[in-house]
């Protein structure tokens, strides 16, 4: 899949990688600063697709802090089938029909908390790549089941800043396309307290659009871990406990249904374990 484009996608794909080793030093570091007991490590496995490509899939279960946590890389490419092909073409990506090889990679982690005053939280970033377009698309939200505002507004702060570096209209679009995005419609409500979202990202200019995206992913950890320092030793009771393992049973529906990764991935063949990674290890429903 000779392309002009390639010493690109090598970069941005050595760049996702990066990424997930800064982020897995960072969360096993949490892992031995807080808690009691064993501190968590994290599980890394290969992963497959049957038409090309994979990647590693680095899950945390049991820890002190980390209930779960998933942090995956991946680089596939192929050959994309009818129902993806038709969904390309519906997003505006032309000649998919005549065409219809791909390349995509990135970065996705959501992390699902021990202590409930933790927010859960999820992150990705990634390049998309076909003979006819390329886009880069990612984010990140926090998802408290017990929310506290100067958590959320830091949250947004790193975010905001990220965007701010490279465009002034970045943060509002950004902010809005999440709220809209991480709607849950059949409840009503948003699965969480947003953060950003963006999709089909291509100026024209790649090696801007993936300072952006490089930016999106090195605000994540600066975003998110002082809220974890901050709540991981806040006492929590059983009806904290269930509030947490509802919020997660929305967090699960969402995924499930809504979620435009997991759709892409379980349609596309990418490893199911790899693809479901998000979902909690435990969730309630009332």
């Amino acid at each position: 899949m000779t392309d002009q484009l390639d010493p690109q996608k090598t970069r941005a794909s050595a760049w996702f990688r990066h990424l997930r080793d800064q982020i897995v030093e960072s969360f096993e570091s949490l892992e031995d600063q807080y808690g009691t007991g064993t501190p968590g490590r994290f599980e890394v496995t290969p992963t497959s697709r049957a038409d090309g490509g994979g990647g590693l899939m680095s899950v945390m279960r049991g820890g002190r802090v980390f209930e779960k946590v998933g942090v995956n890389v991946s680089e596939v490419h192929g050959t994309l089938g009818e129902r993806a092909q038709k969904a390309m073409a519906a997003r505006g990506v032309p000649g998919m029909d005549k065409d219809p090889r791909f390349w995509a990679s990135g970065i996705s982690l959501v992390a699902h908390m021990v202590n409930p005053h933790c927010p859960a939280v999820h992150m990705n970033t990634r390049m998309f790549w076909t003979p006819h377009a390329w886009w880069f698309g990612g984010g990140s939200d926090l998802n408290p089941a017990l929310e506290y505002a100067e958590d959320t507004a830091h949250f947004h702060g790193e975010m905001k800043k990220a965007c701010d570096a490279h465009s002034a209209a970045y943060y509002d679009k950004f902010k809005a396309w999440a709220d809209e995005y991480f709607f849950v419609p059949h409840r009503g409500r948003a699965r969480g307290v947003g953060g950003i979202f963006y999709d089909d990202l291509n100026t024209g200019d790649w090696e801007a659009d993936f300072a952006f995206t490089q930016a999106v992913g090195s605000a994540f950890l600066p975003a998110f871990v002082p809220l974890t320092e901050a709540r991981v030793n806040t006492a929590w009771t059983d009806s904290d406990r269930e509030a947490q393992l509802i919020h997660r049973g929305l967090y699960a529906e969402y995924n499930l249904v809504y979620d435009r990764g997991t759709k892409f991935g379980l349609e596309t063949g990418h490893d199911a374990n790899a693809v479901l990674m998000s979902l909690p290890p435990i969730a309630k429903w009332t």
